[in-house]
């Protein structure tokens, strides 16, 4: 696999301090959706990028993030129903500050994990594009 060329430093994505302990404590406390993901995109195990979890980026907490491509992975879960709206402001937001944002059902995880995972793959080839300019 070859080495990826940064065009200079990762830019900064604003966030709220006091999210950083918050953070802690969910990546202690996972749900088992987000445990069974993890093991397939930690340790720069897709296509050679880092994805953190529980990440603050303004005032949210993002399940995945990889920083270096500015794409986010969100696990919706039953109770995502209810709150639409505020998933609407919140995407939205998050993606002010040039974040791609993608959304898996939980129930995806466990029922078709290849499908999740190729899915990650081909997002993150689309942001190497955007933030590289690799490809067409």
């Amino acid at each position: 696999m070859s080495k990826r060329k940064r065009k200079g430093r990762i830019e900064k994505i604003p966030y709220r301090s006091d999210l950083v302990e918050k953070a802690r404590q969910l990546r202690n406390n996972s749900t088992p959706r987000e445990k069974h993901l993890w093991k397939y995109i930690s340790r720069k195990q897709i296509l050679g990028y880092d994805f953190d979890r529980h990440t603050p980026i303004d005032n949210y907490l993002v399940d995945f993030c990889c920083k270096e491509l500015k794409l986010v992975i969100e696990l919706d879960g039953r109770y995502h129903d209810f709150k639409v709206e505020y998933d609407d402001r919140r995407h939205k937001r998050i993606e002010s500050y040039g974040v791609q944002v993608i959304r898996f059902e939980e129930k995806m995880v466990l029922k078709d994990i290849d499908q999740v995972l190729a899915e990650i793959r081909y997002w993150v080839l689309e942001r190497e594009k955007v933030v590289f300019g690799k490809g067409s």
